[in-house]
Order: C-alpha cells, then sequence, then structure tokens
C-alpha cells in the first residue's frame, strides 16, 4: 500500500481528517519497524501510547462517573473491563490496524499474544494521535463509539465480574467447597509459555481453560465452570 492510500485508509475507518498526517504515522510504526528504517524513519509511538493510555483512562471514567451511580469498586471493574489488552485489540482489529500497523519482518511472524499487545498499544497510539491533532471532544466521541459501545454487552454478560471470585461464591454456596486450581499442562518456551488450568470441585473436574499465564488460565476455567452452574 503506497503512502498516500495508506493514510486515506487509515483515516476512512477512523472518520477522521487528520491536519498533522504524521501523528497519524507515528500512531502506526512500532518500534521494531524503526530498527529497520533508521534512514528514513525516527520515531514510533510509545510516547503516543503513553498519552493515549491516559485520555482513554479519563474518557472512559468520566462517562462511568456521570452515568452510573454504583460505588467506585464496581465501576473501577466495569472500567478495566472496557480497556483491558484484550479489548483494545479487538477494537483496534474491528478498524483494521491489524493492516495498517507498521512492522518490522520479525515482529509480523511473531506470537499471536505478542499481535495482541501490539494492537492494544497501537489502539491507545492512535487515541493520542487524535487527542493532539483533533482535542478532546473528537476524542471522546471515537472512544464512545469504539470502547464504551461495549459497555450495555459487558454488564448484560456480567463479563466484567472477576470469574474466580464468582465462581467461589457460587461453589461455596451450593457445595460448600472452595474450589481447588491445578495446571493441567505447559507448553512454550519461558518467554511464550501457555498454561492449561483445571478447576476442580470435590475432586471432580468442572472447567479448565488456557491462557499465557497460570492466573489468567485459572480465569478461563473459572468463566467455563460458571457454564455448568447457569450463571
Amino acid at each position: 500500500m503506497e503512502t498516500q492510500p495508506y493514510l486515506e485508509f487509515a483515516m476512512s475507518k477512523l472518520a477522521i481528517t487528520f491536519n498533522n498526517i504524521n501523528l497519524l504515522i507515528t500512531a502506526f510504526t512500532h518500534r521494531s519497524y524503526l530498527n529497520e528504517h533508521r534512514k528514513t524513519v525516527n520515531e514510533h509511538n510509545e510516547r503516543l501510547e503513553f498519552l493515549g493510555d491516559a485520555v482513554l483512562e479519563l474518557v472512559v471514567t468520566e462517562y462511568l462517573y456521570l452515568n452510573y451511580s454504583e460505588s467506585e469498586g464496581i465501576l473501577t471493574n466495569w472500567r478495566s473491563c472496557l480497556v483491558r489488552t484484550e479489548s483494545l485489540a479487538e477494537s483496534a482489529s474491528r478498524l483494521d490496524f491489524e493492516h495498517l500497523l507498521r512492522l518490522s519482518k520479525g515482529e509480523k511472524r511473531g506470537s499471536e499474544r505478542a499481535r495482541t499487545q501490539i494492537l492494544a498499544n497501537c489502539f491507545e497510539a492512535v487515541i493520542g494521535a487524535i487527542y493532539l491533532d483533533q482535542g478532546y471532544e473528537p476524542t471522546k466521541r471515537f472512544i464512545t463509539s469504539s470502547v464504551i459501545s461495549k459497555l450495555k454487552h459487558i454488564l448484560a454478560s456480567d463479563s466484567w465480574m472477576d470469574a474466580k471470585s464468582r465462581l467461589q461464591e457460587v461453589s461455596q454456596k451450593q457445595n460448600n467447597v472452595t474450589p481447588q486450581y491445578r495446571v493441567l499442562k505447559e507448553e512454550g518456551p519461558d518467554h511464550d509459555k501457555t498454561f492449561k488450568v483445571g478447576v476442580y470441585v470435590n475432586d471432580s473436574l468442572i472447567g479448565s481453560g488456557n491462557g499465557s499465564s497460570k492466573q489468567a488460565a485459572q480465569q478461563k476455567a473459572a468463566q467455563n465452570a460458571l457454564k455448568k452452574y447457569a450463571i
């Protein structure tokens, strides 16, 4: 994709016309790309990501505070669910950011876990670029349409709740026992390991899940176990 069509495609996806097009280019430039193009590229997106992360948290927090009367703890859980890495990466994918990212050849062949993190970071960098180029209100509209719009589904599905805590509550109420978690399998090198964890009640396996850490796998296992309780 040549430079001009590339930029037009990016702005069409964002529904925003940039005044300073270099901000948009930088937002899609990963550090690894700079390492391979030092003669033509001198900036990557990490500073924009730093800014975008702060703006994203402000906009989401402001929305929750103004529209809901729940406690600080509950609002924090809702916000965490909206801005977690997987959620931002999904928003980035929906906007075709993967086709816009400027990555090194090595990063293009990276793991799914690494790609998810890169997409989420890029999404925050784009927020930072929009904020610098357009100001607060256009940035707020973008975040509302791409991130806050997910809140209705999150609340309806209870996906904001900590699955392990919920499973423990239900298991203690219905079975009078605390669930136990066991690692069933570990795969991959230390820097990119995958875990499979099972959750047991009365020594019976009631759910299992995979994740890039034991904690993530435990959450997946708990989520799957809750389905058996019709939760």
